[in-house]
């Protein structure tokens, strides 16, 4: 089963939700709660954000199984982050978003996240985890119980 041609692909939720982290910074600031030197704090969660992504998509390609979202999927991948959280390429760009927000120090650059988070459990997630099930079934399920869904 592949993704229908209409779906808007997670990286492209992340360039959405960077932009309006942008906007509401210099638009709508509302208070700055990250000031110097607190809002360096968002370095290392975009670093581990961008390492924990590109690692769990090296993980599907070396398993042989498609990166992209709603593709028939040929492996369950359980190792490297994925033994901590079921869904560590979508926490990762959250981790991303999270330190951009943090960078730019105030309430309005955070406001996105919530909604990407959102949007990536209810547009992505929960599908992923029927369709998932419906391929691998015991074998998911099992992973299912041992590793949460997001930490």
């Amino acid at each position: 089963m592949s993704a229908p041609s209409r779906r808007i692909l997670p990286p492209v939720w992340l360039v959405t939700a960077l932009l309006m982290t942008y906007v509401l910074d210099r638009w709508l600031p509302i208070a700055d709660i990250f000031p110097w030197p607190w809002f360096l704090a968002g370095v290392p969660l975009i670093v581990l954000g961008i390492v924990m992504t590109a690692s769990s998509a090296g993980a599907f390609k070396r398993a042989g199984t498609p990166v992209v979202p709603f593709e028939t999927s040929t492996t369950l991948v359980i190792r490297g982050w994925y033994r901590v959280t079921r869904n560590p390429m979508y926490l990762g760009l959250a981790l991303v978003l999270a330190g951009v927000g943090v960078l730019q120090g105030s309430v309005g650059a955070l406001l996105p996240l919530p909604a990407f988070i959102a949007i990536l459990h209810f547009r992505f997630i929960l599908g992923e985890e029927r369709f998932l099930e419906e391929l691998f079934g015991e074998e998911f399920r099992a992973f299912r119980l041992r590793v949460r869904r997001w930490i």
